[in-house]
């Protein structure tokens, strides 16, 4: 399978395009062919000639309520619309006769004469379909005058000629913080409903009332854009012809003038954008159709939260400081390097050539984390490198590479139009992969089956027009119990896919393992007591899964961070195989990733034991490769995880940090363990775009560039690799990149890049997954999925089609071992954290927007039956308690949480919810055991003496001296 070549035509086709057999017609003298079961108006489109039309998009099945459309077609009556009259063989159609003509201007004049005429003051001048097709008709004016002593009824006009109140007029609808909706502009066209519905999938928005009456409401009528179900994933306003729902940054700034495609740098879907500009400023995100990953979609965060860039928080100038108790002082870029490099070189001669090391960043691009890793192994000498997806994916990496021989996910995105039956396991797709989410519930919508395995009632569970078909509400820390049950039932009922077992694994393996799953301890009925899961729901669950047709699981970070996460990730991909669900479309093993670059991070290899492409550090022949492009011998032994690290500086053996564009004091698992750590390092360098809580324990300060103002590359969650470009000049002076090559170079390094190219064409040339890809390639297809090499010169987007990378599927047994993270009577709850919809990992970025309209604070959740026997209400402060800490929290009473589980997010650092969290980790991998702490939950009256200390010190450490000082 081929990605298709990047298209340069943009032009909406008017109607979605259609897969069958060739058919041959005529349009306005022209032949044209196109598959059956497409429709005039996208034949005449693709033979070039457009037909006018205001209800029509090639995102949206077809419509046919605005008329303007209307063609004539030989041998039939009327004049049919072309966006619902599909083409057949032979038929003969006219666009432009003068029945047509004068039919379109007819209903055009109609539109107008409700219409506002301020063409020349309207924020949409210049991008207005509705002023754009009137042009086209040739309508030039409007015979419909009002009666005689009578207004002419309309819904413009806030007063009629007497100064009357207009009972038809509604006035401009301001509450969301990044669109608005013009009632008074409306044509009624339903676009905006129908992309709420058909690529969203939320159905906030509706027609009231009939006829002249007609209107688009977001619901009930007290509801306004704000209070309702709206997502503000832009949809609506992106299917908009004219001004009634339009950007608030088009109102303010004007129509943009020119566009550059990139990458969205939140979440691990990886969506494409048209970045919209005046001259360097930008005016707005669109999502580009042409995306693989989002085909033309987005939600709030891409669409509209870049607000950030421009926030007054972002630092801007190097800073630098002594002691962390000191004040920051602003200095030029070369007296902050020059300190830096000064002070880790003397750590290294002081402390010995392992005691500094390097974070890289999962939100930069693939070449700065190559260079970041590069720095520690060539220039500091030692492999102490580590990255975020420590704290994520690495037991994704590791579970997956054990049974499959590699560590990432075996589809695409478009693989799931294609599923019959969805398992979704520790996810929650429509807060954290939205885009994902929207197309997972279109499928739905056509019949797909729906298992969800998650403590908390999350959205997929039930909303509107979709239903999960089974909910599994697990205790958490039972994963693995509960997945080895599903397997137990499909083994013991021989419900496996024995035909594919045979050929595509190891079958005296899967003997053991069926052996192992067979056992009576395993059956729904024997764990039900430790996991709260119905037997019967559970063995419905697999039954379904193993018979409803193609099976896909995809899952998130309620697997991963977990003392079990690579067990159960392994037990995952044991079912996958089971049930033959690997090596075709509509299957698969998926993981979600939580950022934009987490797969690219552990692709350049950010952990300490492997170098690019996973390949292990002790292997001499890997260690060569790199030997000899860089002119350095690499350490082979591993070097320091992050857990690691901290340890060791609480011991005073490491005592140098190169943090970029992470915040592991706001993400990492027992805060006051990093924050120990941190203190007791004598040089911290945070490379990032704000002070961050980590930037609390540090000496040097380098401000880091936005993904709008880089060059490179991301590799999103389906090992797809798109291109990032560079929107506009980077506010600090330098991309990230660069500012790695200067602090390399201040420590003795001879770097010499001049592009991000030439950094990419390094990877290529030292890592086999990526020897194919470079950007002249990239232009040409837009983006590939790797693996990308001589033997896939069009990348993978199916893994393991013919076999899998290993040779035969491994399964591997996995034995259930709980979690030395108990409850009892000092702290008889579970608590489990997560994200929202509106915020994004440590909200850095997020909070820096208007998308903390939606969620300005952390929330506990709670189920009332734990509220009440504590004595708590709706919004009160509470303290949440662990062994490791406190903190407190308003509570938020729901059933969404089973009795016995509370539930949070880490978005704010006011919270800190991490002080929390146990330093319980993955036993393969040192991922954190985020999802299961045990708590006690009780009545507060404010924050706690932590938090107040916590915020007190980092007031203290963000004083910036004056530049004249």
């Amino acid at each position: 399978m081929k990605d298709f070549i990047i298209p340069t035509d943009d032009r909406d086709m008017g109607t979605p395009a259609r897969s069958g057999a060739p058919v041959t017609l005529t349009i306005d003298g022209f032949a044209v062919t196109v598959p059956d079961g497409t429709s005039v108006m996208r034949a005449a489109a693709e033979a070039g000639l457009q037909i006018p039309k205001l209800c029509a998009s090639d995102n949206m099945e077809a419509f046919g309520s605005c008329r303007l459309c209307a063609v004539e077609i030989e041998g039939r009556r009327g004049t049919p619309a072309s966006c619902t009259t599909p083409v057949a063989e032979g038929m003969v159609v006219q666009t432009q006769t003068a029945k047509i003509k004068k039919l379109r201007k007819g209903v055009m004049e109609l539109y107008i004469s409700d219409h506002p005429l301020d063409c020349l003051t309207c924020s949409a001048n210049g991008d207005c379909e509705l002023q754009d097709m009137a042009g086209v008709v040739g309508l030039r004016d409007v015979r419909y005058v009002a009666p005689e002593n009578a207004p002419l009824a309309n819904h413009f006009a806030p007063r009629n000629t007497s100064g009357e109140a207009n009972p038809e007029w509604m006035p401009k609808d301001e509450s969301n913080p990044y669109f608005t909706y013009d009632p008074a502009k409306c044509i009624v066209c339903s676009r905006c409903v129908r992309a709420c519905e058909e690529v969203q999938g939320t159905f906030a928005l509706t027609i009231e009332g009939r006829g002249f009456d007609s209107r688009v409401s977001f619901g009930a009528k007290t509801d306004d854009a704000l209070a309702s179900d709206c997502v503000s994933c832009g949809a609506c306003v992106q299917a908009c012809p004219t001004a009634t729902l339009q950007e608030k940054s088009i109102v303010e700034l004007g129509t943009p003038q020119r566009s550059v495609i990139t990458t969205c740098a939140y979440c691990g879907v990886g969506c494409s954008f048209k970045a919209e500009l005046n001259g360097d400023e930008l005016v707005r995100m669109v999502p580009y159709k042409h995306g693989k990953a989002n085909r033309g979609h987005s939600c709030v965060k891409g669409r509209f939260a870049y607000g950030y860039a421009n926030h007054k928080d972002r630092i801007l100038n190097p800073m630098i400081r002594d002691k962390i108790t000191d004040p920051w002082r602003e200095v030029s870029w070369d007296e902050a390097l020059d300190f830096a490099a000064k002070r880790m070189r003397g750590l290294q001669e002081k402390y010995g050539q392992k005691s500094i090391g390097v974070i890289t960043s999962s939100r930069c691009t693939n070449e700065e984390t190559f260079l970041v890793q590069k720095l520690t192994r060539q220039v500091f000498g030692n492999n102490n490198t580590d990255t975020c997806a420590r704290v994520c994916h690495s037991p994704t990496g590791y579970g997956l590479g054990q049974a499959f021989g590699t560590s990432a996910g075996t589809q695409d995105f478009d693989s799931v139009e294609e599923t019959d039956v969805v398992i979704v396991i520790g996810a929650n797709p429509t807060d954290a992969h939205p885009v994902f989410a929207s197309r997972l519930k279109k499928r739905l919508r056509e019949g797909a089956k729906l298992i969800v395995i998650d403590p908390r009632r999350i959205d997929l569970v039930k909303s509107a027009h979709i239903e999960a078909a089974h909910h599994l509400p697990l205790r958490p820390g039972t994963n693995v119990v509960v997945v080895t049950a599903l397997a137990h039932v499909i083994v013991t009922e021989g419900l496996m896919d024995e035909a594919y077992i045979r050929e595509r694994c190891d079958w005296d393996e899967f003997q053991d393992y069926a052996a192992f799953v067979s056992d009576a301890r395993h059956s729904p009925e024997a764990t039900a007591m430790l996991t709260g899961v119905d037997p019967q729901e559970l063995r419905a669950a697999a039954r379904l899964f193993a018979t409803g047709g193609n099976g896909s699981i995809y899952y998130g970070l309620g697997v991963t961070e977990h003392s079990q996460g690579s067990t159960t990730v392994m037990g995952i991909a044991n079912l996958a195989m089971l049930t033959g669900n690997v090596g075709r479309n509509g299957v698969g093993v998926n993981p979600l990733r939580g950022q934009n670059n987490v797969q690219g991070s552990c692709d350049m290899g950010s952990f300490p034991h492997e170098l690019p492409g996973y390949r292990h550090v002790k292997l001499p022949e890997v260690r060569k490769i790199f030997e000899d492009a860089w002119g350095t011998v690499i350490d082979p032994e591993p070097g320091l995880r992050i857990p690691n690290m901290l340890d060791a500086a609480v011991d005073g053996t490491f005592k140098g940090l190169y943090c970029q564009g992470e915040d592991i004091l706001q993400s990492d698992p027992d805060t006051k363990h990093v924050a120990a750590g941190l203190a007791a390092m004598e040089c911290v360098i945070v490379h990032d775009l704000f002070l961050n809580e980590t930037a609390n324990y540090a000496h040097v300060f380098l401000p880091g560039s936005t993904f709008l103002e880089k060059d490179g590359t991301f590799t999103n969650a389906e090992r797809r690799i798109n291109r990032v470009r560079r929107v506009m000049a980077p506010k600090n002076g330098y991309a990230d990149w660069e500012v790695t090559q200067m602090l390399a170079n201040a420590m003795g390094g001879s770097w010499t890049y001049t592009h991000p190219s030439q950094i990419m064409e390094e990877i290529a040339a030292t890592t086999p997954s990526f020897a194919g890809v470079n950007y002249a390639m990239l232009e040409e297809k837009g983006s590939v999925q790797w693996p990308c090499n001589e033997e896939h010169p069009d990348g993978m987007p199916l893994m393991h089609v013919d076999g899998f990378m290993r040779g035969k599927g491994r399964f591997i047994v996995t034995e259930y071992v709980a979690t030395d993270e108990k409850t009892g009577p000092r702290f008889p709850l579970l608590l489990t954290t997560g994200r929202i919809l509106s915020q994004y990992n440590v909200g850095a970025q997020t909070r820096r927007t208007e998308n903390t309209v939606w969620h300005d604070q952390d929330l506990l959740e709670i189920h009332p039956h734990d509220a009440e026997v504590r004595g708590l209400h709706e919004g009160d402060f509470v303290k949440l308690a662990s062994r490791s800490g406190e903190t407190t929290v308003r509570a938020k009473i729901t059933d969404r949480v089973s009795p016995g589980v509370v539930y949070t997010t880490f978005h704010h650092p006011d919270t800190q919810a991490n002080v929390i969290t146990t330093d319980y980790t993955d036993w393969a991998t040192n991922c954190p055991e985020y999802k299961v702490t045990a708590v006690q939950v009780s009545a507060s009256n404010g924050p706690s003496e932590w938090q107040e200390d916590y915020s007190a010190h980092a007031e203290q450490s963000r004083r910036i001296l004056p530049a004249a000082e």
